[in-house]
């Protein structure tokens, strides 16, 4: 039997200390009853277990937190709020089909609520809002409601109102089946529709009605005929519509005092699509051909992997979906990315960092395998016999680079194997070892994030290191023909070095090495010398030691000795002529230029056009997006941007976020290139 229709994956969203984490800790407390609640404050909560969330009282990293309701299995996905670990967001975005968008109803619809829902409205996730601490003072619900439906559109609709009298919240009442809730001081027990309330509700009710109606041609005549609509009929109605993304419920409460967290539950089941709902998922084969799988345990077996858990003593974890089929301990499974068959060993049910070791997993739930080798986010795990290959996840670039030194020798040593490790978790996390600068650098999506990997390398793993800004790699080129001659000779008696060359040197699209030789003046066998000779000089120009790049070289004439001459001879005064024209063909400094992707509300236009012109920067594109958004394509200097993810978060109060990559070289204007020479010259 197929228990797919039992289960629901629903991510966990909303923005910095909306109150994700306790909405989760509340609502395994009602399902599970521990024995004590977890609350934030006191670092005990299921989903915030890392040290590092416990000592910011944020979450970070994605947390699973299975709950059983009505003999139905919610796997609730807590989700950071910090834009700087969007890639989390992102990862499980991929397997859920339902969403919880968490708003504080203190500080009503910030910046990321606005990302998250616009990534929820992108891939089409049915969504329940649920508008926590309801309790807090000065709470004028209808002003909220007004907000939620100007930013997040006309569709949400109250499926609860707050109860309350004197601005005091004590409950609410469930618009849907007109039934109030009242908290006591210790749980919501039924009570009576408070009579200055019924009008209100009564209405709101009645908009509910219609919208049902709206989903059928049978009960929209019904609805205007006059009829009754039964119970049957509205859920499945509301159902209908919460499921095409035609109605947004709206919920009140607070989950430190578990309100609204029951009718939550009832209606993440009733309105919420479980993993079979909605269309089959969508893989290739390894030709490249499009098939599908529908949710179902009579299914080949297929998974994909949304995120990777180092643990430094017990190995790597990876949490995985059922996206079709079931897979049981002792199956063999196939890894398309990596192309290995591998057996499987254990699987896991993961609650936190609790792991409870389970014989299977079926058709939609999520859970834990370890011991795969190579497998990690974004894969792919299917049946050997019946492959298919899921897209694997985009994600953002890292925008911020910051140079680290490991402190002592120990640290030293361990900090590759620390970072690779750390990588594996991370896919929007770069690292770069740059030969030319000495330096090794880290990039990330923001402060947030990398502080956070620095965090994780000195408490998870004990290796402290010292942070630096990165140094620009810049590069040297020339701007019109020189000639200059070589002459490498030392002749004191025995066999010397004896070689002459005279060379033209001149901008090209790219480095390269010729000869224009007559008379053989330079014997052929001695040109690979010359060559190599040129290309050696041109790994440090003479202006700042920068490498030269767009430098054509033509060997013209030159002359060797029948006993002296030798290859080392040649490729030495190859080197003398290059740096005999250098200065005389008018180098100069070029610098990256790196294309960045911006999104930004249309609002802050003006501003970022005006701060991207005081950057150097040259406006390629100006694209309009929907819900009011603007992506600006620019080429930046590198230089000007080093500190360009905290900018921009400053210039858009946190709205803006842009993706980079290099593009080319550029000159660097006269007015600069003195200052970069001095600076350079000194390393």
């Amino acid at each position: 039997m197929n228990q797919a229709n039992k289960i629901r994956n629903i991510a966990v969203l909303g923005h910095l200390g909306s109150g994700k984490t306790s909405l989760v800790e509340s609502l395994n407390y009602i399902t599970s009853k521990p024995k004590v609640k977890g609350e934030v404050e006191k670092k005990n909560t299921i989903s915030d277990y890392l040290l590092e969330e416990q000592l910011k009282l944020s979450s970070i990293s994605t947390s699973i937190v299975p709950v059983s309701y009505k003999d139905y299995k919610i796997n609730l996905i807590d989700l950071p709020g910090n834009d700087d670990f969007v890639s989390e967001v992102i990862s499980a975005l991929k397997v859920v089909k339902g969403a919880i968008l968490v708003i504080d109803a203190s500080s009503g619809i910030q910046v990321q609520t606005l990302k998250h829902w616009k990534m929820l409205r992108k891939k089409n996730i049915p969504t329940i809002i649920y508008v926590n601490k309801m309790d807090k003072e000065n709470i004028v619900f209808e002003d909220l409601l007004s907000e939620i439906r100007k930013n997040l559109g006309k569709n949400a609709v109250p499926f609860c109102y707050p109860m309350g009298h004197d601005d005091k919240f004590d409950g609410f009442i469930n618009v849907v089946d007109m039934k109030a809730r009242k908290f006591n001081g210790t749980e919501c027990v039924d009570a009576e529709i408070y009579d200055d309330k019924k009008i209100k509700v009564l209405e709101l009710n009645n908009m509910i009605l219609e919208a049902v109606a709206q989903t059928s041609e049978e009960l929209l005549n019904k609805f205007f005929m006059g009829e009754q609509l039964n119970r049957e009929e509205i859920h499945s109605g509301l159902r209908t519509g919460v499921l095409n993304g035609e109605l947004i419920p709206v919920l009140v409460g607070s989950a430190t005092k578990n309100i609204g967290v029951h009718t939550m539950l009832d209606m993440l089941i009733d309105y919420l699509p479980n993993p079979s709902d909605l269309n089959p998922i969508v893989g290739t084969t390894k030709d490249g051909l499009e098939v599908e799988r529908k949710t179902l345990n009579d299914e080949p077996f297929s998974g994909f992997v949304f995120k990777t858990i180092v643990d430094p003593y017990s190995g790597v974890l990876n949490l995985f979906k059922v996206n079709s089929g079931v897979v049981k301990v002792g199956d063999d499974i196939y890894c398309p990315q990596t192309g290995k068959t591998e057996k499987v060993s254990q699987l896991l049910m993961v609650s936190g960092k609790t792991q409870t070791q389970v014989q299977s997993l079926e058709a939609g739930d999520i859970g834990g395998i370890v011991k795969i080798s190579d497998l990690s986010s974004s894969m792919t795990i299917c049946d050997p016999k019946n492959i298919i290959i899921y897209k694997e996840t985009s994600y953002p670039t890292a925008v911020l680079y910051k140079a680290i030194l490991p402190k002592n020798k120990t640290d030293d040593d361990k900090l590759g194997q620390v970072l690779q490790k750390i990588k594996l978790e991370d896919k929007t996390l770069e690292i770069v070892r740059n030969n030319e600068t000495k330096q090794l650098l880290i990039g990330g999506t923001g402060l947030g994030h990398l502080s956070y990997v620095f965090d994780k390398m000195k408490n998870t793993y004990k290796v402290e290191v010292t942070v630096e800004d990165p140094k620009i790699v810049y590069r040297e080129t020339i701007k019109q023909k020189a000639s200059g001659s070589g002459r490498y000779i030392k002749q004191s008696g025995g066999s010397g070095f004896y070689g002459v060359v005279e060379m033209d040197f001149e901008p090209a699209e790219e480095n390269i090495f010729t000869e224009k030789i007559f008379g053989g003046s330079v014997p052929k066998n001695y040109f690979p010398a010359v060559e190599k000779g040129f290309y050696e000089a041109l790994e440090q120009g003479l202006l700042a030691g920068f490498p030269v790049i767009g430098c054509k070289a033509i060997l013209t004439d030159g002359k060797y000795h029948a006993v002296d001459s030798n290859e080392l001879a040649f490729k030495m005064a190859a080197i003398l002529a290059f740096k005999d024209a250098y200065m005389n063909a008018k180098p100069v400094i070029l610098e990256p230029i790196i294309r960045v992707t911006i999104n930004v509300e249309n609002k802050n236009i003006g501003d970022i056009l005006s701060d991207l012109n005081s950057r150097r920067a040259k406006i390629i594109s100006m694209e309009e997006k929907n819900n009011d958004e603007q992506e600006i394509v620019a080429l930046v200097p590198e230089a000007e941007i080093i500190e360009y993810a905290n900018d921009l978060k400053a210039l858009t109060q946190g709205g803006g976020y842009f993706n980079r990559i290099f593009e080319t070289y550029e000159e660097v204007p006269t007015y600069l290139s003195q200052k970069v020479i001095e600076e350079n010259k000194l390393i």
